[in-house]
């Protein structure tokens, strides 16, 4: 009697949303994404007069809060659960629309730009985060609405000259953030190539009559990575041939399954980690010791002075501590030179960065909360003093962090053990990254255990 035949188990296919005849309805309609976009650049709107025209006392402005103690504790939620979807529906992109629409400009992307652009925004993100110490945007409302007023110019300006959101593409100081973080995203956009290889008219890159081509200059059929993809849903409207889905898929699974890693996102991702210490070491206690170490040497009490070299040093150790990861794996017998491997390992570190991230603002929502609902309720004209801002014990609060750190560190261990079990690498040459992600996130819940001051 002949034995049946061993069939391999078919691979599981990610769930595609726009299979869902409503969910497929809505993002094809004229209604998606404008009805999110027109409620954000309403809110943004307000948000920006109240920071330039409101109270000049953080605690109690209605922007200071929404922007500073909502807004931003929750952006590396949504790019974890919805990819770049923020990018689609950011009050800044749709003003670059309009501005495009009306006096834009069809002239394309300076090559400088093309070429360069990551790492402009890798040195936007930096500035920005170094500003806020120096001169305390966050604490500021005028110090925010000026520097978002300046976003405002900076869209204005480039959409007037170049074609499609060149602004999103190469210059948004969270763009970089953006990319490397819905890496670890659970949505992704893609095409059918075996439909897309028949296409002729490409109008999924080049556009329609009604709807412009991808705004981020992305290709569906070819697009191996979210870091570029706005989930606009342009490619969906224009494709004639219902190629372009939207699915979901297992988070970290694009970092694992990179095919052309680039030097300046897995250095953005060290330096994220970085610039979360700074976050972190700058709201506790020993901050002012470390201040006075570094005088020490420097000879002065000058803050800028001091906070400057911490910033770097916070910044290289990173940096630093994967390069010479890299050179030691190498020795223990990895394959692939050290700049090779910094390249690719360094991506692994994005769950970690997000958890870290999370992790950090978790604490200003849970303790600063309420102020929310208080400076909402103040444009109505009631007032109050509340006695705590806080949701949640500070206990509580530091567990919810550890808890985020662990879960980040379990990501960023499994796209290690991932990407060394694509290069057939043994354990032992794997083991320093291992340590060294461990290093990372004992760090972080080390300074989470500590007591913070608050922010606003």
């Amino acid at each position: 009697m002949a034995m049946p035949e061993n069939k391999l188990k078919p691979e599981k296919q990610p769930f595609n949303l726009l299979s869902i005849p409503v969910m497929e309805k809505f993002v094809k309609s004229k209604w998606y994404p404008g009805i999110f976009q027109w409620i954000v650049i309403s809110v943004f709107s307000f948000i920006v007069y109240e920071l330039v025209m409101g109270t000049v006392d953080p605690s109690k402005n209605f922007g200071t809060t929404m922007t500073w103690v909502l807004w931003w504790p929750i952006i590396p939620i949504l790019f974890l659960v919805a990819g770049r979807f923020w990018c689609a529906i950011c009050p800044f992109g749709k003003l670059s629309d309009i501005v495009r629409k009306f006096v834009g400009s069809k002239r394309p992307m300076p090559k400088f730009l093309r070429k360069y652009g990551i790492w402009l925004i890798d040195l936007f993100f930096i500035a920005i985060t170094y500003s806020d110490h120096v001169w305390g945007i966050v604490e500021s409302p005028r110090g925010s609405g000026y520097l978002l007023l300046l976003l405002v110019t900076m869209v204005v300006a480039t959409s007037v000259f170049y074609e499609r959101r060149t602004f999103c593409k190469t210059l948004c100081f969270l763009g970089g953030l953006a990319g490397n973080y819905s890496r670890s995203g659970a949505l992704k956009v893609q095409a059918t190539p075996d439909i897309c290889k028949t296409c002729k008219v490409q109008s999924c890159y080049k556009g329609t009559e009604g709807v412009e081509g991808c705004p981020m200059f992305q290709f569906p059929r070819t697009m191996e990575s979210s870091a570029d993809c706005n989930i606009c849903g342009n490619c969906v409207k224009n494709c004639p041939n219902n190629s372009v889905k939207i699915t979901t898929r297992v988070p970290t699974k694009e970092l694992w399954g990179l095919k052309n890693p680039k030097l300046e996102n897995a250095s953005l991702a060290a330096v994220i980690m970085g610039i979360v210490f700074v976050q972190n070491i700058t709201m506790l206690e020993p901050w002012q010791k470390i201040l006075n170490a570094i005088g020490a040497v420097t000879h002065t009490s000058n803050y800028n002075v001091n906070f400057t070299i911490a910033f770097i040093i916070a910044m290289a150790l990173p940096i630093l501590l994967l390069l010479g990861t890299a050179k030691l794996a190498s020795l223990f017998g990895m394959e692939g030179t050290v700049k090779k491997n910094f390249t690719l390992f360094g991506y692994a570190i994005i769950p970690l960065d997000l958890a870290g991230h999370l992790a950090h603002n978790l604490f200003h929502i849970f303790t600063e909360g309420k102020a929310v609902w208080f400076n909402s309720s103040r444009l109505f004209g009631v007032d109050s003093t509340p006695a705590s801002l806080s949701l949640a014990s500070t206990p509580t609060v530091q567990m919810i962090q550890y808890i985020v750190i662990a879960i980040g560190l379990v990501g960023t261990c499994y796209v290690v053990y991932r990407m060394g079990k694509s290069k057939k690498t043994s354990f032992t040459a794997m083991l320093p990254y291992y340590v060294l992600m461990t290093v990372l996130a004992i760090t972080n819940i080390y300074l989470f255990s500590l007591p913070m001051m608050h922010r606003v």
